[in-house]
Parts: structure tokens; C-alpha cells; sequence
């Protein structure tokens, strides 16, 4: 089984790749590496929407992939979601595409610049009807989530974000990981451990390693099935 593994950073998926045995550098994003059954491509895309466009669509060019996951920390916007626990992000969507009219905000649909069902979008969401077959998986949290430019930290446009979208939580590449798979038709996933609370930006409230923690340990699990 030929797999495409996604993330940010090396730093989310370190505890993996230190498992993994190395075959071949493809190129400056991509390396290839062998787990038991599977054949499993990395791609790092850096941080941000742009770059995991860009490189996803390059990938999914070059290559053929039973299955595709994208694999992250992130921010909640919800309190009872405790820190460190891993979720599967099932639709997400680009809450800054639009235009701002004085204290109002006009999506692409307000502005008739996108089709309600406009594949891959359905009412504006990127909404993942082709999850990949795993229990572990199946076991997660499903949530909504956005992908943003900026992370937010300021009280006025957290609550606007929380009224406008209801979501769960908020990255910088997910909803771009899932745009290029569905509109490849690949099977794929978005899992998400949460780092910290969704508010004025405070790092010492942050728990990046027990997220990575966790978030690695689901991933291990993914490939023992």
C-alpha cells in the first residue's frame, strides 16, 4: 500500500520518522521511506495554505497514493476539548476568502463568486466523504475546522470566527490537504492534536510535546492495523 504522509513541520511527525526506514530523498519536500506493508512518501510543505497547495498538487501529479493523511497540531476553539487529544478534522473550510464590508463580512458565496456545490465544495465546506478505512480513525473525534493565514489571537475576531463558522479548530494547511484530495479523489484523513486554546496568544499555556505525543502515537497505531 502506497501511502502519502503530510505535515507542516518534521517537528509534528519527528517520533514517526525516527521509525520509519529511509529509501530515497525525491526531492527538497519529499522523502520515501518503507514501514512493514506500506511504501510511505513524507512531504513537509512548511507552514501555511499556499505551500500545501502547491506542493500537494505536485505530489498528487507526480505520484499515485492509495491513501493520503495530513497529520498536525492545532489550536481549539472549544474548552472541553482537552489538550493533547487527537482529532479528525472532517470539514474545514477558508473563513478569510471574501471581502469585508464596513462591520460585515461577505464569503464567496455572499459575493456570487463561488457556486453553493462547487466541487470540491459543498455549501462553501470542503467535507471529506472519502475518509480512509481505518479503526483507529473511525474511533476519533470527527470536527469542523478552519484554515486561516493567521493564527488568531485577538478576542473581537475569535468570537466572530466562533459565530460565523462554529468550528473546532484552526490551522494554517488542512483545508488546502483536503481541497487537492478530493479533488483527486484520494481517500485521506486530517488528524489534528490540539496544542493550546484558541485565544489572546499566551505560550505558556501551550502543550506542544504532549500533543506531538499523542498525535504520534495515533499515527503509529494507523499503521499497525
Amino acid at each position: 500500500m502506497k501511502v502519502l504522509i503530510t505535515s507542516a513541520t518534521t517537528l509534528e511527525i519527528k517520533p514517526l520518522l525516527e521509525t520509519l526506514q529511509f529509501e530515497a530523498r525525491l526531492n527538497a519536500h519529499l522523502t520515501r521511506y518503507k514501514y512493514q506493508k506500506y511504501k510511505i512518501d513524507i512531504l513537509i510543505t512548511g507552514v501555511g495554505m499556499v505551500p500545501t497547495a502547491f506542493l500537494m498538487g505536485q505530489t498528487l501529479q507526480a505520484g499515485k497514493y492509495d491513501a493520503a493523511l495530513n497529520f498536525g497540531i492545532a489550536g481549539s476553539f472549544q474548552r472541553d476539548i482537552p489538550i493533547g487529544e487527537v482529532l479528525h478534522v472532517t470539514s474545514d473550510q477558508f473563513p478569510e476568502l471574501g471581502a469585508e464590508n464596513g462591520e460585515y463580512f461577505l464569503s464567496l458565496l455572499d459575493l456570487k463568486l463561488l457556486e453553493e456545490n462547487c466541487f470540491p465544495f459543498k455549501n462553501g465546506e470542503l467535507i471529506n466523504e472519502n475518509p480512509v478505512s481505518s479503526s483507529t480513525i473511525a474511533r476519533l473525534k470527527t470536527v469542523r475546522a478552519i484554515t486561516v493565514n493567521t493564527i488568531s489571537g485577538n478576542e473581537n475576531k475569535i468570537e466572530l470566527l466562533k459565530n460565523r463558522f462554529n468550528p473546532a479548530l484552526e490551522s494554517m494547511e488542512g483545508a488546502a490537504f483536503l481541497y487537492a484530495c478530493l479533488s483527486e479523489g484520494i481517500p485521506c484523513a486530517q488528524l489534528r492534536a490540539v496544542s493550546n486554546y484558541v485565544e489572546p496568544r499566551d505560550t505558556k499555556k501551550w502543550n506542544i510535546p504532549l500533543a506531538i505525543e499523542k498525535l504520534n502515537h495515533t499515527i503509529l497505531s494507523i499503521l499497525h492495523e
